[in-house]
This record gives C-alpha cells, structure tokens and sequence, in this order.
C-alpha cells in the first residue's frame, strides 16, 4: 500500500462525518463529471450517454473507497488498480496523458469542494479540516500516478507492438509476399502503403541512424544475415536520397510498386555482391544486366572468345582489348587508338588478325554475342 493511502487510513474519519460524505457521493460524483466535460476539451463529447455512466460510477466508487479509507475500513489495492487500468484504456480511446491530469486536477479540486462542503458543517475541527484538504489531494495524486504507470505501460506495449507488425510487413515485403499478404500485413502495422518502395543496403549498425534522417514511414531491419540492414524508403526523392546517404556504406536499388519491393531489395543485394563500389544501381545497368547469371556469362565468354584461347596469353588479352574498343567505338579507328593509347597503324594491324581469327566478324549475331562477351572488361 502506498505512502499517501497510508495517511489516508490513519485521518479516522469519525461516522457521522463520514455519513454526511456518503450522502452526498453521488451529487460529488454528477459535478466533477461535469466540470471535466467543461474544462477539459477531449472529454467534451466523450462523458455521455453510457461512457458517461460509467465514468461517474468510478468516481462515486472511488469516493467511496477513498471514505472508507479515511474512517479506516479498507485498503487501498482496488482503487489503484482501477487507476491504473483506466490509464491504459486512456491510450485505447486515443487521448494523452495531459487529458487524464487534467481530468485529475479538476476531479481533486471540485471533489474537495464538495466534500469539505460536507465534511465542515459535520463538525470536523478546523485542524482536522486542514489534514483532511492535504489527504484528500494526496490520495488522487496517487489515483493519477497509477494512472499514468498504466498510460505509459499501455503506449509501451502498444509501440512493442507496432514495431513487430512494421518488422513483420519488412520481412513479407522482401520476401516477395503475395499482394493480398502485403496489404493485410500493412494494415496490421497500420502502415499507409506508398506509391513506391527503394531498398537501401547498408551496414546493419548503420542502418537505425541513417532511418532517423528519412521518411518516417521507411521500413527498417537491422538484423539481416552479414550483419547486413535495409531501409525500405517510399516514394523516394532519389537524388535527395543519394545526398542523405553520402556518408553511409549504401547500395541504392531502383523505385518500385511497394509490392514489389522484394525486385528492388534482390537488385541492390546483387549489386552489394559484385563488391565493385556500386552505390546507385541506376548508374551500373549493363554490369548488372551481366552479371545476373554468372554461369551463362561464363559460358557466353568462353564460346564467343574461343578463336582467341591457342595464342599466347599477352597477345590474347592485346586483342580482347582491341576488339571491346573496336565495339565501343563502332569501328571509328582512330577513337579506338585514342583509347588504347596506339597508333591508328597498330589498330588496322590488330583488326587484320581479329578478322583472321573472326571470319564473321560483321555478322550482327556474333557483335551481339561480343559486345556481351567483353563487356565487363576494362569498365
């Protein structure tokens, strides 16, 4: 029992003074619901009809318990637990703890109004009087500490909450859920689905910090395999985003429909893979476009370059370059020298025994299979 209620039983309130109270509980109860409904705006509609009530009959048992308090009947276990549980219905009925005090301050001040206006007239001595006042408020600061104990409980579980259905909505989105699984999952969180998501990859001990500096509504996971996080951003600004991310270790994927985020995760963690500095993946599409199945560019290579594998490892690679400047260039020759550093002479050279070794060179098939074959190199 706490220290307040303690007090509380040791007032000894005499019989006759607490009868006169008892008698007026109820008109005690009908003006503190109504100063609150007047002074303090959230309650203004919410006092009414059955919640109305309902509230006037906790304040009536209140009273009551706080009486039988006084006279040294009771305990003080029920009344504040009942503060405590109408903290945390506070939070269901959606209004802030500054509501509730309010509600408390006036309830403290015209509860003692009226029950001084009772408590005098009984005969209570003056110094009684005095203890009584100090009491009284005494006990409903203590009502409204559990009050708040149980607001700040009820917003704690509630934020638990929230974050495990915001974690959850992340996993389905890049996981690749249905549509019809994103959209429950989101309603759950109460996310409010965006036109877009971009994935971010980024250092998991990183990925909190850079969260705070978006949208609030990205969606954050920090405990990915590789100590890897991802930020899902909606509707991203992609050059303020880029700004935003200058100092964190970030692979940026491309927007896309928010339920297809999981296209926009699988591009940046390809792009994390390659381990070649890629940090916007829109400025890294043909390395991505190549290397989106490593076996068939493996092959792709082998096939196209075969002429090239019975010289000598030097003049092997000399050519190669040629042929992907040669490519690049669309055959202009003396672009082609610029590039390579050679003269136009040794170019004209090296595509004489490029033509040996590529009968077909023209053919736009064996271009095709080429220009995909040297690709990679040298960029």
């Amino acid at each position: 029992m706490s220290h307040a209620i303690q007090r509380v039983s040791e007032l000894a309130l005499d019989e006759t003074t607490v009868t006169v109270l008892r008698a007026r509980l109820r008109t005690t109860a009908d003006e503190i619901v109504q100063a609150i409904i007047d002074e303090v705006p959230p309650y203004a509609n919410a006092l009414s009809g059955r919640m109305g009530a309902t509230i006037r009959r906790a304040v009536r048992t209140a009273l009551g318990h706080y009486l039988d308090l006084a006279s040294g009947n009771a305990t003080g276990g029920d009344a504040g637990d009942a503060a405590y549980e109408l903290g945390r219905g506070e939070v269901r009925d959606g209004r802030s703890m500054d509501a509730l005090l309010g509600a408390y301050r006036v309830g403290a001040r015209v509860a003692w109004r009226c029950l001084a206006a009772g408590a005098v007239p009984a005969g209570l001595p003056a110094a009684e009087v005095a203890k009584f006042a100090e009491l009284t408020f005494a006990y409903i600061d203590e009502l409204s500490a559990a009050s708040a104990a149980g607001h700040a409980d009820e917003l704690a579980a509630r934020g638990r909450a929230h974050e495990r259905h915001l974690e959850h909505l992340a996993r389905d989105l890049l996981a690749g859920a249905s549509p019809d699984v994103l959209l429950a999952s989101a309603q759950r969180a109460g996310w409010q689905p965006p036109g877009s998501l971009t994935a971010v990859l980024l250092p998991a001990e990183q990925a909190r910090p850079a969260y705070r500096a978006l949208d609030p509504s990205t969606l954050v996971l920090d405990d990915l395999p590789d100590a890897t996080g991802v930020l899902l951003v909606p509707d991203a600004d992609r050059p303020r985003l880029l700004r935003q991310l200058t100092e964190r270790t970030a692979v940026i994927g491309p927007a896309r429909p928010w339920t297809r985020a999981s296209a926009s995760y699988a591009r940046a963690a390809r792009a994390r893979s390659l381990s070649c500095g890629i940090r916007d993946t829109e400025d890294h599409l043909p390395e991505l476009v190549l290397s989106a199945d490593a076996d068939a560019f493996a092959d792709l290579r082998t096939r196209a370059l075969a002429p090239l594998q019975a010289l000598p490892a030097a003049t092997a690679r000399r050519l190669e370059e040629t042929l992907r400047a040669w490519l690049l260039h669309q055959g202009r020759r003396d672009e082609v020298a610029a590039a390579l550093f050679v003269h136009p002479q040794t170019v004209r050279y090296r595509m004489s025994q490029l033509r040996e070794l590529f009968p077909d060179l023209p053919s736009p098939q064996r271009v095709l299979e080429l220009t995909l074959a040297v690709g990679l190199r040298g960029t």
